[in-house]
């Protein structure tokens, strides 16, 4: 028995999809088909199953189309790019069939796979979408050069729907344009492609694992009040960059973004007010955007800047910042419930810090910004991102808030 059959027989259907993940690119289409089919009758996905069932029974464009168009809907879009792959070598001009795989490769992040899926069918495909995804995924992937030119040939939509995508691609490549004149925009560019793909600076690139996979995120970040006054200095040097003068501070609801907009008010001589979507010149401060209320912060009010210090890079907010802390995949609030290790070597639980926000607000205040440890990373001194910002200032602030579902040309090692 495979690895996989023993998986499903023992219904571990999570480590089934996990090894699916590793394998499936080299496995028979057939086999993967069996394994989904029983997956899906145990998780009662009844389109998946019959999916499943007809793609092991017989393996045709149909076929393969629907196994792939439901794994895609199931969001195991890994799963369908076999399949749709082999749709597309046997019928390779069905623009069905080229998109769905697009489609499925984009969700993966698998960006210059689409654009080898597109490229060569590009004009027999209708321009929109197929000529703004070659555009997209050349940029995603790194290929600036080609996103220019690709992007150069693109009619006007007749399709208003696809007019913010346009000019969210515009504005991308305007980005990337400035960047290059101050940063490599590489391979290991976390910054100059955050600013590139979600026009947002990011304070502080990580050292840790830097060289080791992990390129400038952090995984797992126990936050401490001297990272939070890091954060907050840095975005003191952004502003100061760019030349930016806050009226006041907008306090978002959250406990963590009220805590971190007292101290910006504190820190910046500022009025600290609850936030309104409409105050111009408010230095809105935001914790982490996937644990506060984000309603009015996409389209961004005359002189409005956002800042969120603990950024998800695995599962990003709706909205994106247009200055961000650090970026994580996981992170513990310095407030909040830690794990530490006691003096016996053993791990304990410590339960919430409580303190009144004034009290928490304050020790992050009076803390001494941490620096950060040399871990074989590039430096990160303040003259460089204090360069990149005097810059690239005149695309900050353009255009509403978009959040790049992708990670982009920078790769992260990440937790399954």
């Amino acid at each position: 028995m495979s690895d996989a059959r023993a998986l499903l027989e023992n219904g571990d259907l999570a480590g089934l999809i996990r090894h699916l993940r590793f394998n499936a690119d080299g496995m028979e289409l057939r086999e993967i088909a069996r394994l989904m089919e029983g997956a899906a009758e145990l998780s009662g996905f009844d389109d998946m199953r019959d999916a499943a069932r007809a793609m092991a029974r017989e393996q045709e464009p149909q076929q393969l189309y629907d196994f792939g168009y439901a794994c895609v809907e199931r969001g195991i879009a890994f799963l369908a790019i076999p399949a749709l792959r082999r749709a597309v070598e046997l019928m390779p001009d069905e623009p069905v069939l080229v998109m769905e795989l697009v489609s499925a490769l984009e969700r993966e992040n698998r960006h210059a796979e689409a654009v080898a899926a597109l490229e060569p069918r590009i004009d027999s495909l209708e321009p929109w979408p197929a000529r703004y995804l070659l555009a997209y995924n050349a940029l995603f992937s790194g290929d600036v050069d080609r996103a220019e030119r690709v992007a150069e040939r693109l009619p006007a939509p007749e399709d208003r729907q696809w007019l913010p995508a346009r000019d969210r691609l515009a504005r991308m490549i305007a980005r990337a344009g400035a960047v290059r004149a101050v940063a490599p925009l590489d391979a290991r560019d976390l910054r100059g492609w955050h600013f590139t793909l979600a026009g947002s600076f990011l304070a502080t690139v990580s050292p840790y694992g830097f060289e080791d996979g992990m390129t400038g995120r952090f995984a797992y970040m126990s936050d401490g009040f001297e990272m939070c006054r890091r954060s907050l200095d840095r975005l003191r040097l952004v502003l100061d960059a760019a030349e930016r003068r806050p009226a006041s501070v907008g306090l978002l609801p959250d406990r963590s973004s009220m805590i971190l907009g007292l101290v910006a008010a504190r820190l910046f001589g500022l009025p600290a007010e609850p936030f309104a979507p409409g105050r111009p010149d408010a230095l809105v401060i935001a914790y982490d955007l996937n644990e506060t209320e984000v309603e009015g912060l996409r389209e961004r009010a005359e002189g409005q800047v956002l800042f969120e210090h603990a950024s998800c890079w695995t599962d990003p907010p709706v909205v994106s910042a247009d200055v961000t802390g650090f970026l994580h995949q996981i992170v513990k609030p310095p407030w909040g419930e830690r794990l530490r290790m006691s003096p016996g070597g053993e791990a304990e639980t410590l339960p919430p810090d409580e303190r009144p926000q004034e009290e928490l607000a304050a020790e992050i205040v009076r803390a001494v910004p941490e620096a950060v440890e040399d871990d074989g990373a590039p430096p990160d001194p303040d003259e460089v991102l204090a360069a990149m910002v005097g810059a690239v200032r005149g695309h900050w602030l353009t255009g509403p808030r978009d959040t790049p579902s992708s990670p982009g040309p920078v790769p992260s090692s990440r937790f399954a």
